[in-house]
């Protein structure tokens, strides 16, 4: 099953015509909609899931509609949540008090069809930007972060790995020239016999040589990594620019090897990867280093939650092979390059599928994850790269995720820009 993103708006409401005429007119539109009959019930059904919008009527038996967003805003999951009222009230003062409690527009009774979706589109359209806005704010502190720390790193630790290579040196001629003290001094001097034996010069001699070798290991997945930071924050490269998108994947995949490594309860997950020779496309590279590690992580979940199902089979977890498969292929014809990100997880269901790029769904328990990953993911490929992202799944078999991208982006001048690049050119 396939999926894209379509926006859910939870009505509440007692009035059965206005229920129904707005049913009519947002499943036509192509949005998901949910009912509610009174404030007591849309609070219940916010305990369940979240909507995108939601249309309160103001008048209704129980609490009425300004308690009910009253208290939808003191709810930390709720309170973000765009809500328009809808009463017959026109009195200044009710507009003011439904402002006041949290409201963000009135649509006025007799309801007009083309007024509400006029509405809801530009408030979705504005929270839209605003979780875009807040997202990048943090993604580009990040950056600087990530950037910033990776520069402190790389100086001494350059200096520890230039300086590894003249230790191994030093350290092979001092246990030269021990080698032909012991070959040519006589061999009973007391107080070397005994120095030796100390500090177990045998052992020192095994020893040192595999300790150094062992830094330079050490001191080389550090340059790696702090190689790996500065391209995923590519603080030089926030403007679209032409890249390999191979090396973004691989430099993700760097960060997130710790995760990738054999546990207590799982092997080392595989990565299989099956690269076109062209990867390269024009793109904010930073912005797509976040699709990937947004889909990455999720494999991984994925990967973890299906070895958390088979603990109660034995014989089925220890025949499970964790692995995750890259497939980057270019469609020439249509001058786009296609990203297959595939795991053997534990699969969606085509419920979470469907709802699986709204903003704050999450399944994962509370504090473990915001439910933006994907929602953010979709709003960088579709609406800043103008690509296509779906996903496929199948419980207990797996997920598959599909992106498409432009070779090039298309980049648009106000008329003013070419009149004053024209008249800049003229002599």
């Amino acid at each position: 099953m396939k999926n894209t993103y379509s926006y859910s708006i939870l009505i509440v409401d007692d009035n059965l015509t206005n229920i129904k005429l707005l049913l009519d007119v947002l499943n036509q539109s192509g949005f998901r909609v949910s009912i509610a009959k009174s404030g007591e019930n849309a609070l219940l059904k916010l305990q369940e899931t979240l909507p995108d919008l939601i249309l309160l009527d103001v008048m209704m038996p129980g609490i009425d509609g300004f308690e009910t967003c009253r208290q939808l805003k003191e709810n930390p999951k709720t309170k973000d949540i765009p809500v328009i009222f809808m009463t017959a009230l026109s009195e200044l003062v009710n507009k003011v008090k439904g402002l006041q409690v949290g409201g963000v527009d009135y649509i006025t009774k007799p309801i007009e069809p083309e007024e509400v979706l006029a509405r809801i589109n530009v408030h979705l359209q504005l929270r839209k930007m605003q979780l875009q806005l807040i997202q990048t704010e943090k993604m580009s502190s990040l950056g600087q972060l990530v950037g910033g720390v990776a520069h402190e790193i790389n100086n001494p630790i350059n200096f520890i790995y230039g300086n590894i290579f003249y230790a191994q040196q030093y350290v092979r001629d001092l246990l030269k020239t021990i080698q032909l003290y012991e070959q040519y001094l006589p061999p009973d001097i007391p107080e070397i016999e005994q120095w030796s034996e100390e500090i177990d010069l045998q052992f020192l001699k095994n020893d040192l040589p595999q300790l150094l070798s062992s830094m330079e290991v050490g001191a080389n997945r550090i340059r790696d990594l702090v190689r790996s930071l500065r391209v995923f924050s590519r603080l030089d490269e926030s403007q679209l620019k032409t890249v390999d998108l191979k090396e973004g994947i691989e430099s993700t995949l760097m960060l997130l090897s710790h995760r990738l490594k054999s546990t207590s309860h799982r092997p080392e997950i595989q990565v299989i990867q099956d690269y076109d020779r062209l990867s390269t496309i024009e793109c904010y590279a930073s912005e797509i280093n976040q699709v990937f590690i947004h889909l990455f992580n999720n494999a991984i979940d994925a990967i973890d939650s299906k070895i958390t199902m088979l603990e109660n089979k034995p014989n089925h977890q220890e025949d499970f092979k964790p692995k995750i498969t890259i497939k980057i292929e270019s469609i020439t014809d249509k001058c786009q390059l296609m990203i297959n990100i595939s795991d053997n997880g534990i699969g969606m269901s085509s419920e979470v599928i469907r709802r699986s790029f709204d903003q704050f769904f999450t399944t994962k328990p509370v504090g473990q994850g915001t439910g933006l990953g994907l929602a953010i993911t979709y709003a960088i490929v579709v609406d800043k790269h103008g690509g296509t992202l779906t996903c496929s799944s199948e419980v207990g078999e797996g997920s598959d995720f599909t992106i498409t991208l432009p070779f090039y982006q298309e980049i648009s001048y106000s008329k003013e820009q070419l009149t004053g690049n024209k008249q800049q050119a003229a002599p």
